[in-house]
């Protein structure tokens, strides 16, 4: 038998920990002519409203992002995910606040800002936010829809 479903304000809470101490993602994005999917795991960190991942600018990932300025992440087990979609902005390594790039080396173990091939960073911005674990935490899985939380603290 499966747990009882969480509290909306525990799932709320339980997304914003994954959030922080995940560090991986399975992004999904589409081609702008076409809308051939592609899917690829890559690292990210969370700034507590964005999150930022680095892909080659020229691999199916970076071009997809650039063109279509959208993405969905699939973050934690099938039986305990969260989904985001989000809008996304592209930036050189120079264009990052001092810091993230460096944040973003020591959360993920990875600095793109060291490899001779030309990484871009994209921050996410959420729009829509799901989590659920069990079918009994299907019912209210929208957390946040058009950028903002559904529960407040």
């Amino acid at each position: 038998m499966n747990p009882p479903a969480r509290t909306a304000k525990q799932r709320k809470q339980d997304t914003l920990d994954r959030l922080e101490n995940d560090v991986d993602a399975w992004v999904s994005t589409a081609d702008g002519e076409g809308g051939t999917p592609y899917l690829v795991p890559l690292s990210y960190l969370w700034d507590g409203r964005t999150l930022l991942v680095a892909t080659p600018a020229e691999s199916p990932t970076g071009r997809n992002l650039r063109a279509t300025g959208r993405t969905r992440l699939g973050i934690g087990a099938t039986r305990d995910v969260v989904l985001v979609e989000g809008t996304v902005t592209a930036r050189e390594a120079a264009e990052l606040p001092d810091g993230v790039g460096d944040a973003f080396a020591r959360k993920t173990g990875f600095d793109p800002r060291e490899l001779t091939t030309r990484y871009l960073y994209f921050t996410i911005t959420p729009r829509r936010v799901q989590a659920w674990r069990e079918v009994e935490e299907l019912t209210g899985r929208d957390l946040m829809r058009d950028g903002e939380w559904l529960v407040t603290d």
